[in-house]
């Protein structure tokens, strides 16, 4: 759980750098409707380095499902890898962007 509770009513802020063929692939798009889904704010944002940053706050098994399913076999595109970080929650978002 890389240091968190999964349980933890605390709201938590997991940024997640999404390697492979995901621009261009409808992967932003999927990773908003996902986290809509789970009840997740943030953002998906393409990178020039052809990764996509994405940044969720909520519970942290919420995040957990969400990075779950980064990795899962249903995105779009072809996902190599995700690497994350776990940080306290910022500012705070309304809703979850495509940038």
């Amino acid at each position: 759980m890389h240091g968190r509770d999964a349980h933890s009513d605390e709201p938590v802020r997991v940024t997640a750098w999404v390697r492979g063929k995901v621009q261009q692939v409808g992967f932003r798009w999927w990773t908003r409707a996902r986290a809509l889904e789970i009840g997740l704010t943030g953002y998906a944002s393409n990178l020039g380095d052809g990764r996509v940053q994405v940044v969720a706050e909520g519970l942290a098994a919420d995040c957990e499902l969400l990075l779950a399913l980064l990795r899962g076999p249903d995105t779009p595109g072809a996902v190599s890898g995700v690497t994350e970080i776990w940080t306290a929650v910022g500012a705070g978002y309304e809703g979850f962007e495509i940038r």
